[in-house]
């Protein structure tokens, strides 16, 4: 053969294949950025849909059954506030709200006996209203009542978690970030 040649053995290329590889592998942030925004999308879904992350509707609350509205979504601030924490080998997602664990795994809320204000107005005639009425509100009256010593169950409603199109997403992302497609 006249001229110049090259040659490239197959160990060559798959050890520069493997050596970015392992290149990748050391550092995933990017994928699980992009993981954890998936989560996050997902997430929202499902509180949208009112389901769990496989698919069961959540107990309906009391609150949404009285009201017409949807459980897990009163103001939103549940929903707004689950984020995601992203690092070179992992993403972690979740809350900071106090009341966040609950809702997510459900269990008993013991209440200790008490004494409650509430403020009922005060018509002209002496009569003290049977609805409950803002402090500020015209004629609002105080008074003091006892309320018992009580317990209340509240039913799991998982908000949080990777359901199986998830699951096969992160993966499809993985393998993107790992072969260098992504």
């Amino acid at each position: 053969m006249a001229g110049i040649s090259i040659t490239v053995s197959a160990d060559d290329l798959v050890t520069a294949g493997l050596d970015g590889l392992v290149a990748r592998a050391d550092d995933m942030s990017g994928a699980m950025d992009e993981i954890g925004g998936m989560m996050t999308t997902s997430t929202r879904h499902r509180f949208e849909m009112g389901v769990d992350p496989d698919g069961n509707p959540w107990p309906p609350s009391l609150r949404a059954l009285a009201e017409g509205g949807q459980t897990l979504v009163d103001r939103g601030h549940l929903r707004a506030a689950v984020t995601y924490q992203a690092t070179a080998a992992r993403v972690r997602q979740g809350t900071n709200l106090v009341y966040a664990r609950i809702h997510q795994l459900g269990g008993e809320i013991k209440r200790q006996a008490r004494t409650q204000t509430i403020h009922r107005r005060l018509y002209a005639d002496g009569r003290l209203g049977e609805r409950f009425v803002k402090r500020t509100a015209r004629g609002a009256v105080a008074t003091d009542h006892a309320v018992g010593a009580h317990t209340i169950t509240m039913p799991a409603r998982p908000y949080l978690g990777l359901s199986t199109a998830d699951r096969a997403q992160a993966g499809e992302i993985l393998a993107d970030w790992l072969t260098g497609a992504w």
